[in-house]
This record gives structure tokens, C-alpha cells and sequence, in this order.
């Protein structure tokens, strides 16, 4: 079995995370010991929030008020829902903010899952369909140099709605970025202006690990190098890159 103690651990260290990975489980059965969610929420990606400190399931109930969230992630909707997510649309395409062939191409998960369990990764008690971060700039540049190299690709940058970015992975098996959208930060007070989302398939979780532990290692040198290449370069001196490299090593 993957350990998600170990991998969570690593990634917070290596990356120097602010909050813990959240695990994100699409099920039809909730684990014994895994309690519902006491409360409503405004939207659908609190729970993300809440994942980073808490171990909780919810349904379709608990995402009531999100209309968008519980067509994204494919929840079984009631008439209200349904209302709401047509009144919703109509404002977006009145703000020409959302076109008839945005809706059809946004993200909807494929499978409808009775549950959504959330959780810190490193206390899953199920593999996690998707694992959030919530990453700077500096942060997601060590992911996207990661998910390069595990995925030979380059992972897609993401606008509205946030709640996208989650069946995006879940039904691709790839890494995606959410640059959040203005009803998330709204929402979500870890959220802030210099943070981002950055989604991993759980199923491939290890391989992204293995390879942000190695780059982000390469980036804390590399920054060090760039660093005193600056400051030399400032003063008027042009050492050579062997100079340089014996500079870093004496640091």
C-alpha cells in the first residue's frame, strides 16, 4: 500500500507547504471511523480548506448550495440545484463571462459518486482520486518541472469555475493547475492573492513525489548559484561557472 504518511510529509518539507496535501475520494461507501461533514458550506471547494485539518465525507446534500460544484463533480442534483445552476449560467452568459461553448467543454466528472470524501493526505484511509496543494509561484514551478518529467507534458493552467480542475484529473489521470477562480477566493480564506491550486492524479501520486524531492533539492542550489552570480556580476567581476560552483559548495 502507497504510504501517504511518508509522501505528504515529503512533499510538505520539500516544497515548504503552508498547509497539508488534501486527499479528494470519489466513493460509494464511507470507511468506518470517517465522520459526515456537521455543516453546510457556501461552495463546494470549502471543503478543500477543511481537508487540509480534518478527515470528513460528504454528499450531495452537503454541496446543496453549490450548484457548480455539484455539476462538476457530477453529485446528484435536486430541482433547486438545478434552478440555480441555470440561473447562474444565464448571469455568466449575460456578463459574457461563460459562452455556450465554455459550458460544454467545462470539466464534469465522469462517474457520480454517492460520496466525496476529503481528507489530509496524510490521513487517507482510501488512495486518493486527486491530491490538492496550495502552492506559490516558486512551489508550482517545482511541480510543473515534475509533472514534465513524470507526464512528458506540460500541465494545463486552469481558470473558472476552480472545482474544475478536480474532475479534470480525476477523468485524465493528469496534472492540472487551478489559478482559482474569483468565487473560490471568495470562499477560501488560504486562498490568497499569490496562491494557486495545483491537482494531482492520486493513482501516479509516488512518481510526482519522487521527482519534486530531486528538483526541488536542484532549485534550492540553483537558486544559491544564480544568487552569487548576481552579486558578483554586480560588482563588476565575471567569474567563471567553475568559480561559481566551488562558491555554492562552500555555502
Amino acid at each position: 500500500m502507497t504510504d501517504y504518511l511518508r509522501i505528504a510529509k515529503g512533499l510538505m518539507q520539500d516544497l515548504s507547504l503552508l498547509h497539508r496535501p488534501v486527499a479528494v475520494c470519489f466513493t460509494d461507501a464511507v470507511p468506518d471511523g470517517v465522520p459526515q461533514y456537521p455543516e453546510r458550506v457556501p461552495a463546494g471547494c470549502r471543503f478543500w480548506q477543511e481537508g487540509a485539518t480534518a478527515s470528513f465525507a460528504t454528499s450531495a446534500v452537503d454541496h446543496a448550495l453549490c450548484a457548480i460544484g455539484t455539476y462538476t463533480h457530477n453529485l446528484q442534483a435536486g430541482p433547486a440545484q438545478q434552478q440555480e445552476l441555470m440561473a447562474a449560467l444565464q448571469l455568466f452568459r449575460e456578463l459574457d463571462y461563460v459562452r455556450e461553448e465554455d459550458v460544454a467543454a467545462l470539466p464534469v466528472l465522469q462517474k457520480s459518486p454517492r460520496y466525496v470524501l476529503y481528507a489530509p493526505l496524510d490521513e487517507t484511509r482510501v488512495r486518493p482520486d486527486v491530491v490538492l496543494l496550495f502552492v506559490n509561484a516558486s512551489q508550482a514551478l517545482v511541480l510543473s518541472e515534475a509533472v514534465q518529467q513524470v507526464e512528458q507534458d506540460h500541465a494545463p493552467a486552469m481558470g473558472r469555475p476552480a472545482c474544475a480542475v478536480v474532475p479534470q484529473v480525476a477523468n485524465t489521470g493528469r496534472a492540472a493547475v487551478s489559478m482559482g477562480c474569483c468565487g473560490a477566493r471568495a470562499y477560501l480564506d488560504v486562498l490568497r492573492e499569490d496562491t494557486m491550486l495545483f491537482a494531482l492524479p492520486g493513482a501516479t501520486l509516488e512518481a510526482y513525489a519522487q521527482r519534486v524531492e530531486v528538483l526541488a533539492a536542484a532549485n534550492r542550489t540553483l537558486s544559491r548559484f544564480h544568487q552569487i552570480r548576481q552579486r558578483e556580476l554586480t560588482a563588476g567581476r565575471r567569474p567563471s561557472i567553475e568559480e561559481l560552483v566551488v562558491q555554492v559548495q562552500t555555502l
